[in-house]
């Protein structure tokens, strides 16, 4: 039986993080993003009447914040090398060396 990377244990510094730890680092992420965006909104509603600028820039930060959150949380990290095919990992594995008499022709 032909064995792949796959049939190989992973080690611990090279295992992937866990899916739903993940997800639930990106939910968490993004539901702090639209508590900040939240909170710039309330800002913008409650110092338009002091500063109409401070309000502007408030109520900027609210609508682009959503605009990030969505980005940020649908953001998965980049998927790891697997190794290059031309690489032979076990000298095991590798045909045998033809004799040197010999001549392969094209």
């Amino acid at each position: 039986m032909r064995r792949t990377h796959h049939d190989r244990p992973a080690l611990i510094t090279t295992a992937p993080e866990n899916p739903d730890d993940e997800f639930d680092r990106r939910r968490k992420r993004y539901a702090i993003m639209m508590a900040i965006r939240a909170a710039c909104v309330l800002a913008a509603a409650l110092t338009y009447r002091f500063s109409i600028i401070l309000a502007l820039l408030c109520l900027v930060g609210g609508a682009v914040i959503p605009w990030c959150a969505v980005i940020l949380a649908n953001d998965r990290p980049p998927k790891r090398k697997l190794l290059r095919p031309g690489r032979i990992e076990n000298a095991e594995r590798q045909l045998p060396a033809p004799p040197p008499d010999r001549t392969i022709d094209q």
